[in-house]
């Protein structure tokens, strides 16, 4: 276990919440990409196999909540995006 990896899983973790929120409250996710979300969720996943196979510690769960945030905030981002209407 690293302070380093713990202060780093905690700055990440704070701006989940804020994303998700604007979301919640505005309903609007212009300027999100799915692609990077989901990208950043692959990492996080490495952090907590990485975590589970070579060095395990109590640091996985800060994994594990900053994915399910990041993975909220795709959900989010699915639900409120705009459906596009094509008229003839």
């Amino acid at each position: 276990m690293s302070v380093f990896e713990i202060v780093m899983l905690m700055c990440f973790g704070l701006s989940w919440p804020i994303s998700i929120t604007k979301a919640l409250r505005t309903k609007k996710v212009e300027g999100k990409s799915p692609i990077f979300m989901v990208v950043i969720c692959v990492g996080y996943l490495s952090g907590i196999l990485h975590k589970l196979f070579f060095a395990f510690d109590w640091v996985i769960a800060l994994y594990a909540i900053n994915m399910m945030m990041v993975a909220t905030d795709l959900f989010l981002y699915y639900r409120y995006l705009p459906t596009e209407v094509t008229s003839n």
